[in-house]
Order: C-alpha cells, then sequence, then structure tokens
C-alpha cells in the first residue's frame, strides 16, 4: 500500500511539474526574447471546462494592460444585455420660428462611447430634418452624467496619443482627430490633412521628411493644440521618414467640449446651417426645467460597440462602458462605482474579487492586475454563457482582423481563434480562444511582466501555434 502511494504521489509530482512546464517554442521565444520564465504567467484549458492543460505562474497577480477589456466586456454584456444603447439627447432652450432658433440647442450627455464625427453627423442632419436652420444661441453640454471631470493628467509622457484620451459625459470621436500624413523627398516638409472634419482648424506643419528606414515613426512625432477662435491651432514637429509613405495618426485633442463644438461647427456648416454662439458646458438641466425636447441620438447597440472598442482595442471606449456599469439611473457616474459593483458582480460569476485589482476597466494602468488562472475563468464563464456568440464575436480574429490582423497570417492558426492582445511598457498579453488542431476548442491567458515584453511578439506567436498544436508541455 506504502509503495503504491509513493508511487501515486511520484506521478502527481511529475504530472506537476510537466503543468508548470512551459511549452518548448514557447520557452525557446522567451529565451531568445531575453525574458524569463519567472516573469511568463500562462493558463491553457478546455473552453467548456474541466481540468486545465497548462499553467505556469497561473496564479501570479500580473498586469495585463489591454486584456483587461475582456473583464469589462463580460460584465457590460452581462449586465446591460445585448440591445443596449447610449441615448443623446438635444433640448431647446428658447423658440424655434422660421428655422431659427432664438435661444440654445443643450445636449445631455449619455456616456457614448462610439460617437463617431459621422454618427454626430447622421445626428446633426436630423436637426435640420426637424427645420433647424440657424442657431443664435449657444450649444450646451450637459455632463453632469458623470460624476467627477476627466484628468487631465497623461498616462505617459505622449499626452497627445489618442489612448491618452478621457471620458466625457458627451464624447465625440473618442476625443480625437485623425490626420493623413504624406512625406515627399527627404528634406521636405510633411503635409498633414485633417481627416476628422472640424471648423475652424488650422494645422501648422514643422514635420520634415527625413532619409532613411520606417520604424517607431509615430514616437518621432511632437504635436500642441492651442485654442483659436471657437477651435483650435495644431502645431506638428519632428521627422517622417519618406519610406513610410502615406500614413494615418491619431491626436487626442486636449478639450474635449471644444473639440465636439468644432466637429459639430464644420458639419453643421456643410450642411447649409447657422451658428455663430460658442459651445459650453452647461449645469444639469432636465426637460422638467422648461425646456423642449427637440432630437435624441441612438448609438450602435453593445455588441457593436465592443466590436468596435475591442478590435481596436480603443481605451476611451473601453473606460465609457466600464463607468456605465452599475448604473442605478439615480447617482453620477465614476469608475469608483463601478470597481464597487464589480467586486459583487465578479463573486456571482464565480471570479475571485481578491485576485483582480480594477481601476478603469481599460488595462492602460500602471495599477491593474489579475492572475492568468483568473482570466482562464472569465474565458470558460462566458463561453458557457447565452452571451457568448458576441463576446467572440468581438474579439479580434488571429491573421484577419482588427490587431491580429498580420500576425500568423500564413499559418495554420489563421482564423481559427478570437485573441484579444495588450502591450504597455513592461507588458505584453494575449488571451482569448483557439480551435485546436484536434477541433476542440482552448481558452488561454498568457501575461508577460518583464521590460523586454513589449518586443517579445514571437512569445505570443509561440504560445498560439503550441496551442493549436494540441501538444503537452
Amino acid at each position: 500500500m506504502i509503495q503504491r502511494l509513493l508511487g501515486a504521489c511520484a506521478l502527481l509530482a511529475l504530472y506537476n511539474l510537466a503543468h508548470a512546464t512551459l511549452p518548448e517554442p514557447v520557452a525557446r521565444a522567451a529565451a531568445d526574447a531575453g525574458i524569463p520564465a519567472n516573469a511568463i504567467g500562462l493558463w491553457v484549458g478546455p473552453a467548456t471546462g474541466g481540468a486545465s492543460r497548462i499553467q505556469h505562474n497561473a496564479s501570479q497577480l500580473m498586469n495585463p494592460a489591454s486584456v483587461m477589456k475582456l473583464l469589462t466586456s463580460y460584465a457590460a454584456l452581462d449586465q446591460l444585455g445585448s440591445a443596449w444603447t447610449w441615448k443623446t439627447n438635444a433640448y431647446l432652450r428658447g423658440t424655434l420660428q422660421n428655422g431659427i432658433l432664438d435661444g440654445d440647442v443643450v445636449i445631455v450627455g449619455s456616456g457614448d462611447p462610439d460617437l463617431t464625427w459621422d454618427r454626430l453627423g447622421q445626428w446633426l442632419r436630423d436637426w435640420r430634418a426637424r427645420g433647424l436652420r440657424e442657431i443664435r444661441g449657444n450649444i450646451l453640454v450637459d455632463g453632469s452624467l458623470y460624476a467627477t471631470p476627466a484628468s487631465t493628467t497623461a498616462f505617459d509622457d505622449a499626452p497627445n496619443r489618442a489612448y491618452n484620451a478621457q471620458p466625457a459625459a458627451f464624447l465625440v470621436n473618442f476625443g480625437a482627430i485623425t490626420l493623413r500624413l504624406n512625406p515627399d523627398a527627404a528634406g521636405s516638409t510633411v503635409n498633414a490633412v485633417p481627416l476628422t472634419p472640424a471648423a475652424p482648424l488650422r494645422v501648422i506643419s514643422h514635420l520634415r521628411s527625413v532619409a532613411g528606414a520606417c520604424t517607431d515613426w509615430r514616437n518621432a512625432l511632437r504635436s500642441s493644440f492651442a485654442p483659436e477662435g471657437h477651435g483650435f491651432v495644431l502645431t506638428l514637429e519632428g521627422r517622417l521618414p519618406a519610406a513610410c509613405g502615406e500614413k494615418e495618426l491619431n491626436l487626442k485633442v486636449d478639450d474635449s467640449t471644444r473639440w465636439a463644438g468644432a466637429v459639430i461647427r464644420a458639419q453643421w456648416q456643410e450642411m447649409g446651417g447657422v451658428w455663430q454662439g460658442d459651445i459650453r458646458s452647461a449645469a444639469a438641466t432636465t426637460a422638467g426645467a422648461g425646456l423642449t425636447p427637440f432630437s435624441a441620438w441612438t448609438s450602435p447597440t453593445l455588441p457593436e460597440v465592443l466590436r468596435d472598442m475591442n478590435k481596436w482595442s480603443n481605451n476611451v471606449m473601453a473606460r465609457q462602458v466600464f463607468q456605465s456599469l452599475g448604473d442605478d439611473g439615480k447617482t453620477p457616474l465614476s469608475p469608483e462605482r463601478s470597481v464597487a459593483w464589480m467586486q459583487t458582480w465578479m463573486s456571482l460569476q464565480g471570479l475571485d474579487p481578491t485576485q483582480w485589482n480594477l481601476e478603469n476597466g481599460s488595462g492602460l494602468s500602471r495599477i491593474e492586475r489579475t492572475t492568468p488562472e483568473q482570466l482562464g475563468v472569465l474565458l470558460r464563464t462566458a463561453w458557457r454563457s447565452p452571451r457568448m456568440p458576441e463576446y467572440a464575436m468581438m474579439l479580434p480574429v488571429i491573421g484577419k482582423d482588427g490587431t491580429m490582423r498580420s500576425r500568423l497570417t500564413n499559418s495554420a492558426v489563421a482564423g481559427r481563434g478570437y485573441v484579444k492582445t495588450g502591450t504597455l511598457d513592461g507588458v505584453k498579453s494575449a488571451a482569448g480562444y483557439v480551435l485546436d488542431s484536434r477541433g476542440e476548442w482552448q481558452a488561454f491567458a498568457l501575461i508577460l511582466n518583464h521590460p523586454k515584453a513589449p518586443g517579445a511578439e514571437a512569445v505570443v506567436d509561440a504560445t498560439l501555434q503550441s496551442i493549436y498544436s494540441a501538444t503537452p508541455p
């Protein structure tokens, strides 16, 4: 009996050792990237449940970067539902007669995460169709849905990069502008053309086209916005290699309310509308305060919003969705309120709240943490839920679209997985689902926390290929 027990213990020890070992291709890729095994956390198991296939540092708290959006997305689908939309209302303060409003338009922000400039244009067309041609007052924005104003502190030393945009109850085009850059021959000025309609907007380009390879070109650019009239002047500095060819650059605009006014003004003028006033933040206003309901804009449904958010890892969208969680219809929304709601919700989902440190739900954070194993629990919970189709649909497809469009395009795993990735200074992560070579769906979570992690794309690729091959560690 003792010999049998010792034998069983030995087998269990060998199993646990293998279970804790990285697949050989993953270990090799990590070694080539200069990343030690103790900086890697990996969990792999059948999506439907049962014993996990791989657990390597799986219970270690780590920074997951944008993979944190998986939690925010499932919580939103579970709480808000697939038919959820955000509705932004406009009211009139004054008299509308013969197409002329002698007064103000009041916009009550809803926290819509996906109010792009073109969708805003559709809404403005509705204003015109309802008989409004000239606004003789101001456009007032009621942003009281959010408890606190957006922070002016950037996440890093690139304050105008689009990922640094802050949430707002009325956020237009993610608080960012898109520019098309066209470098000519080395030594010439780079032409910068706004692709987002805004007026007035003056662009001063001091960008110079230079010789050399097209590497890390965004970090060689500098930008600054300054108020000018009703709009902005944007100044660009730096250099762009001519070898880059045409590029698109997304920049955060410093004042989201002023930016919304510039986008409205440009499109309103294109429609033949007249507006000489300004856009201003306003105190909480309701229809009961003597305002006339005028027009409402309804966002796309939640699954469509989550698809836009996750395919391209849009941080400010994730922060807006996160703030919608736990909404009781009475209390202003805040990240702190959402964190408190999430603590209770996670326990009901079989997740361990003590294994999740939350800040804003986007992963653009230095303090957010979880474990690969907890991500595995989340992925399995979502897989078994009624919202599984919408959940998988929102994720980038390996080698096909979103942030995974250029990864493993000619490999056997292309098109056979839904994967959310994340990158920060010192962080590389990936999590989702892979259909392995045996036709079984595997859930996985990979997190690397190390100074060299951002350059470790090969470790992610090796992990996906190892999961697909369905070979043991």
